[in-house]
């Protein structure tokens, strides 16, 4: 579930939707066609970071909780400049599916200093939110 999380993200951000794609569940990827321009995700990812923080640097694994078979994972991934260097919080709800691991849903790609950002599982009012509840 965790290398699975920080493969999409970093591929999502670096507009790789062929690698994000096949890490989304249908519902997920239903949710990118009809919302994020182009129907695609990275376009949707890519647009929730300003560009002044630069390009993407790396995205890492920082905690999971377990919620039955699925995973709550939270990443931090770091860009090259201001704010986003500092850190960006991402949060991930990874769901197995056929022996593999899926994104079902995520939010952030915002600024860890951002208090929003917190309890990102459970805060509806989470940013980037997608699909658009928990």
């Amino acid at each position: 579930a965790f290398a699975a999380a920080v493969a999409f993200a970093e591929a999502a951000e670096r507009g790789d939707d062929d690698a994000a794609n096949r890490l989304m569940s249908p519902e997920l990827a239903a949710w990118a066609a009809a919302n994020c321009p182009d129907g695609r995700v990275s376009t949707c990812v890519q647009a929730y970071t300003p560009d002044e923080w630069g390009d993407l640097i790396s995205a890492v694994f920082r905690r999971a909780t377990p919620d039955g078979e699925a995973w709550d994972v939270d990443l931090i991934a770091t860009y090259q400049h201001e704010q986003g260097f500092s850190g960006v919080c991402i949060y991930l709800r990874m769901e197995p599916e056929n022996d593999a691991w899926q994104v079902a849903g995520y939010a952030g790609f915002a600024w860890c200093g951002d208090p929003a950002t917190r309890t990102m599982a459970s805060n509806p009012a989470a940013p980037n939110r997608a699909p658009d509840s928990p």
